[in-house]
């Protein structure tokens, strides 16, 4: 009963009984991180692996009586507090530091101890993130600084979305904190008690229109945020004459806030400037999250890993790139999914029993093998890394995301049980979403420094951000949105908006690679995909094609057109 009410409020219906099953009344990753935290707060406990492998309900509650609540690793609480004089390493206990490293740390901070709330390791993709903004240190750009753009009919209206972005930043720690890695055996983050937001009102040429200014003094390929500054964003600012309204350029870097947490920061944004302050959600640490991760072996994921990647000795590269150290933002091409396409693969996905998640993870397989001549594929899988059932996962603002190799092996594997093996891989490898990309590679037969993979998959719940942002007569009237860039490391990546009720597809590419046509290659291959589910599951998956008809059409005929006059 207590799970049956959960999922009536999650999935909006009105009835849900004993023989219903979550992904076929439409639940997916994001709700199965809010029905976790639900269970908790009813005392009953339930790892992520159990909801996507029994998602039948009676079977689910049947399992819960079974095993016993799990309040999961204790967290030793932090033990800085306003009254601290001197940081010592007893004060510290998420991380090891001697007290010449600590010392170390707090002359980097201004405002010294007294602005120091605490100092913790990093989220292993937070390390990763860390890693290539170090090492593009000379390009003078940076792959994972993200830029917004935003328009203000006022400046009132700008001001009062500063002042309210300033008071989410004070409010969250991971918004305060800046990062430290010099003389250290490894990377720590030190949350400030006080981060005020640098806005910068920017000085621009008469006559020359504004935004393409802004976007030149603001390019994430040329300018770069000092990671040991909190708060890691900025602000940009300047009156557009000509359009009549204000423009504000934010910055904000990917090493501390992904995707789901910039949809709180709107949400909170949004209730602050309609005055609700008594709504706010009682803001969670992040410290809780970074404790939970490294409370966990590494033997553990590494015995999974090595079973899965061991026998990899090759990497998986669509047209033979192999460089994962640049930025893969060169070129972006989009295309939307038409809505009868889109309602058949959530109707087929509900028949399998899987979320729609797993149909476009065989399809980007579909494509990716037969782009790099493989059977047997391995590519990157963007994790929501919250789906461990730490506290108020679904309330933490902070980068929780991680990026793991998934192996799809194509040959010999008819297309139903290639979905459910599809499934049962991805059920498995969230048990390990926070395990450091490094130690999977290392798992790997692929000898360094060749990558494992260099194509990527990013399955985003893209319907749930931005709160109510655009509803006519709502705060954000007088607001708009104009642009967001985001990139990544990788030469290929293929995105999936899920909106709800239709999908996008977003390839980001380096130069070299035709990233329009691997958008069609996606949409042919998981078009082919809910065909043979449809009709004949049986199939061999390595039977149906990712060319579009046009293309086939060239390869067979156009290519082919042999016949000419006799000389």
């Amino acid at each position: 009963q207590a799970i049956a009410q959960i999922w009536q409020e999650l999935l909006g219906l009105e009835r849900v009984g004993r023989n219903d099953h979550f992904f076929e009344l439409g639940g997916h990753s994001l709700l199965v991180i809010s029905f976790i935290e639900r269970m908790r707060q009813c005392s009953l406990s339930i790892d992520v692996r159990t909801v996507f492998t029994t998602p039948v309900l009676s079977a689910l509650a049947e399992q819960l009586s079974r095993d016993p609540v799990d309040s999961g690793p204790s967290i030793a609480p932090n033990a800085i507090t306003v009254d601290t004089r001197a940081i010592t390493p007893e004060l510290l206990p998420l991380v090891k530091l001697t007290q010449e490293e600590i010392d170390g740390v707090v002359a980097s901070v201004p405002g010294g101890v007294a602005n120091i709330q605490d100092i913790y390791p990093l989220a292993p993709l937070q390390e990763g993130i860390l890693f290539h903004h170090l090492l593009e240190s000379e390009s003078g750009g940076d792959t994972y600084l993200l830029r917004s753009v935003v328009a203000f009919d006022s400046r009132r209206r700008l001001d009062a979305f500063l002042d309210a972005l300033q008071t989410v930043i004070g409010r969250h720690d991971i918004l305060r904190s800046s990062i430290y890695w010099q003389g250290l055996p490894g990377p720590v983050q030190v949350v400030h008690r006080r981060a005020p937001l640098p806005v910068n009102e920017l000085i621009l040429s008469a006559g020359a229109a504004v935004l393409p200014q802004m976007l030149l003094r603001t390019n994430p390929r040329q300018m770069r945020l000092d990671l040991q500054r909190a708060p890691v964003m900025a602000a940009y600012t300047a009156f557009d004459a000509d359009a009549g309204h204000w423009l504000m350029v934010l910055m904000r870097h990917h090493v501390v806030c992904d995707h789901v947490a910039m949809s709180m920061i709107l949400s909170e944004i949004e209730l602050l400037l309609l005055g609700n302050f008594e709504r706010l959600p009682v803001p969670m640490p992040y410290r809780n999250f970074i404790a939970q991760t490294h409370a966990i072996p590494e033997a553990e994921h590494e015995t999974y890993f090595r079973a899965q990647l061991g026998d990899v000795h090759e990497p998986t590269a669509p047209f033979g790139v192999l460089d994962v150290q640049g930025d893969s933002g060169v070129s972006k091409s989009s295309i939307a999914l038409g809505d009868n396409l889109a309602r058949r693969i959530r109707d087929t996905a509900r028949q399998q029993g899987v979320p729609s998640a797993v149909l476009f993870h065989v399809a980007w397989a579909q494509v990716v093998g037969r782009c790099s001549g493989n059977a047997d594929v391995v590519f990157g899988t963007v994790l929501s890394g919250r789906l461990q059932g730490s506290e108020g996962a679904d309330q933490v603002v902070g980068m929780f995301l991680n990026t793991l190799p998934i192996r799809i092996p194509l040959a010999q594997v008819s297309v139903g049980v290639a979905v459910h093996d599809t499934h049962r891989r991805l059920s498995e490898l969230l048990e390990h979403e926070q395990a450091s990309l490094a130690l999977a590679q290392r798992c790997s037969g692929v000898q360094s420094p060749l990558p494992l993979f260099t194509a990527l998959l990013n399955y985003r719940h893209s319907h749930d951000a931005g709160g109510s942002a655009g509803t006519e007569d709502s705060v954000w009237e007088g607001i708009q949105i104009l642009s967001g860039d985001a990139s990544n490391n990788y030469p290929l990546t293929m995105s999936v908006d899920d909106e709800g009720k239709g999908y996008a597809l977003t390839a980001m590419s380096v130069a070299g690679v035709d990233g329009e046509r691997l958008t069609f290659y996606m949409q042919t291959a998981i078009e082919a995909l809910v065909t043979a589910l449809e009709t004949d599951a049986t199939r061999p998956l390595l039977s149906l094609s990712v060319l579009p008809a046009s293309e086939r059409d060239q390869v067979l005929y156009g290519f082919n057109a042999t016949a000419t006059d006799a000389v």
